[in-house]
């Protein structure tokens, strides 16, 4: 069981120097009546505009619920999603409902649903942030040995950008953390990057929705305002939402406390609450596009699976 720690930010040294393939039809959970991505007719094209993303419309979050995509923003279903983080150097259960971002990713949000049945909220005034942050500690030194073993840096947790909070009346709990990403430069050297994950917790009918917003540290004050029209625009399909809950169905495991330090300690592994999630991105990050053409094809079929004939 791993960290949730969102990595926001990594340099990818890839050659794209390939053209990317053509996609015969939208992927499972892109938006209904969306043209697929084009094959780009040069090779200079930049590789995040090549992905199959999603542009207006509603992204289907599985079968749990959907989120409208506003102007100027787009979606990537799950497989891709998990896909594009492992590109930038996180580690993935593979479990992405989607991720929606900016053009440029400079702020986005990943989606995850984890079935474990309704969530009482009984604990709400139990959320003591001291005990909390030592218990989420936990979970990010146990999600090191992973990282470590698949040659990724260290995460050292910095404390709370904003302690948790719950909203009674939309069954929503959010709280958001800084992190220290360690890892080395071109000459060898570690250094580190601080990304904040805002994450939030949409209470549903049979499980939660797990919501994951990574941006830079100085930014989440003027990305907040946007994230909440966003998160206006997620709902649960019918027959998902917290209220048709019905007496004699799955009630988990555990509350409110739980789903803030799930991923640390003995409540995870008991559980399986919380997927293997390390995303971050740099301050500045950008793909660096260079003339080596083993890498870009790799890269190429990580995320198609080489071209169709």
């Amino acid at each position: 069981m791993l960290g949730e720690e969102i990595r926001f930010g990594a340099i990818l040294t890839a050659a794209l120097t390939l053209a990317w393939p053509a996609f015969g039809q939208a992927p499972e959970g892109a938006a209904e009546g969306v043209a697929p991505v084009a094959e780009p007719e040069g090779e200079d094209e930049d590789p995040l505009s090549q992905l199959p993303w999603v542009t207006s419309g509603k992204g289907k979050l599985g079968t749990r619920a959907t989120i409208a995509i506003p102007e100027g923003m787009r979606f990537l279903a799950g497989p891709e999603a998990g896909k594009l983080l492992e590109a930038l150097g996180n580690l993935s259960d593979h479990d992405e409902l989607g991720l929606i971002g900016t053009p440029d990713l400079s702020w986005f949000v990943v989606f995850f649903f984890d079935d474990v049945g309704f969530v009482k909220d009984d604990d709400k005034g139990d959320l003591d942030a001291s005990k909390l942050l030592k218990q989420i500690q936990e979970g990010v030194e146990a999600s090191n040995e992973e990282r470590t073993s698949r040659g990724l840096g260290k995460v050292t947790l910095l404390g709370w950008a904003i302690p948790p909070r719950y909203n009674d009346k939309t069954k929503t709990l959010e709280w958001a953390e800084r992190f220290s990403f360690a890892e080395k430069d071109e000459s060898g050297k570690e250094v580190s990057d601080i990304s904040v994950n805002f994450k939030t917790r949409v209470l549903g009918r049979k499980g939660v929705i797990r919501i994951i917003l990574a941006t830079e540290p100085e930014l989440l004050d003027k990305v907040l305002p946007d994230y909440e029209k966003l998160m206006a625009g997620m709902e649960f399909i019918e027959g998902e939402r917290y209220a048709e809950w019905r007496p004699g169905e799955k009630v988990a495991e555990y509350g409110l406390v739980a789903l803030v330090a799930g991923g640390a300690g003995a409540v995870a592994a008991k559980t399986g609450l919380l997927t293997a999630m390390l995303v971050f991105m740099k301050k500045g990050w950008k793909l660096l596009v260079l003339a080596v053409v083993g890498l870009g094809s790799a890269i190429k079929r990580l995320f198609f699976g080489g071209k169709k004939e």
